[in-house]
């Protein structure tokens, strides 16, 4: 087998815009798995938000990576075997930029979301990742982060999608290097901790199971899925990727069009 690790990322490019599975896709997973593979998901989503739609996969056992690599988990049992996240200051300093900016937030911890705005935006989001988020409408989240000594493990701003990158950039420039600032979604942007991003489940990942970095492949399709492709050996990119994800690795079919199973079919050495 050409690459026996495989990591690949969720929404946008194993899930279809209708939030299903495509059966090409479980068919070639589940192939590439009886063949003696390791196939993992490794998404910004939480746990609670990936860990049911696992066994749709067939995924009933091995890791899962959510949080962008921030935490990784046993799938048969929920044990975290990596457990990290913002120190209480840096949640707090990046909460209230986003705050003083008027922007709609989540914070969240390892099992809960939180927001500061309940509109259309947020049922949509719900809907799609499957949770429900708690509303704090009587103070700010910062504030509710200390009041409640919270470990955040992860923070987002929900905008328009000609916001994103001037936000990004914009972050990126006041928070400075302890922190990470990607995109999951034309209409999100997200906070890490500096180190914490989908590249660190790969090393992680490629350590736990004893496998080369050369020999693990990933495929994604949005800008918090370069740092994965980079440091993995296999590079894929769905046709529906975004154009710098897709300067960086193998295209193949868009997630409308089983993506997912060409690059597996290549990580199995078939093509």
């Amino acid at each position: 087998m050409k690459y026996p690790l495989f990591l690949s990322d969720f929404d946008g490019t194993l899930v279809r815009a209708d939030g299903t599975v495509s059966e090409t896709n479980k068919r070639a997973i589940a192939a590439y798995r009886a063949a003696g593979g390791i196939f993992a998901v490794c998404t910004g989503r939480g746990l609670p938000a990936i860990l049911p739609r696992l066994k749709e996969l067939g995924l009933t056992d091995g890791l899962v990576v959510a949080y962008q690599g921030a935490t990784i988990a046993d799938i048969a049992t929920g044990a975290l075997l990596k457990d990290d996240g913002f120190t209480r200051e840096e949640a707090v300093k990046a909460v209230r930029l986003l705050e003083e900016d008027g922007r709609h937030v989540h914070i969240y911890t390892v099992d809960k979301l939180y927001s500061n705005v309940e509109d259309d935006a947020l049922h949509m989001y719900e809907r799609i990742c499957g949770v429900r988020a708690e509303i704090i409408r009587d103070v700010p989240l910062s504030e509710f982060i200390l009041l409640k000594n919270l470990r955040i493990v992860k923070e987002l701003a929900m905008v328009r999608p000609q916001e994103r990158r001037p936000l990004v950039e914009w972050l990126s420039s006041r928070l400075g290097e302890g922190f990470y600032v990607t995109c999951s979604a034309d209409f999100l942007v997200e906070v890490m901790p500096a180190g914490q991003s989908k590249a660190a489940a790969v090393d992680f990942l490629c350590n736990y199971y004893h496998i080369p970095r050369e020999k693990c492949a990933a495929i994604g399709d949005q800008l918090n899925d370069l740092p994965m492709i980079a440091r993995a050996g296999g590079k894929f990119a769905v046709a529906n990727a975004e154009e710098t994800l897709r300067r960086h690795a193998q295209t193949v079919a868009s997630v409308e069009e089983d993506g997912v199973a060409q690059a597996l079919s290549v990580a199995m050495g078939e093509e």
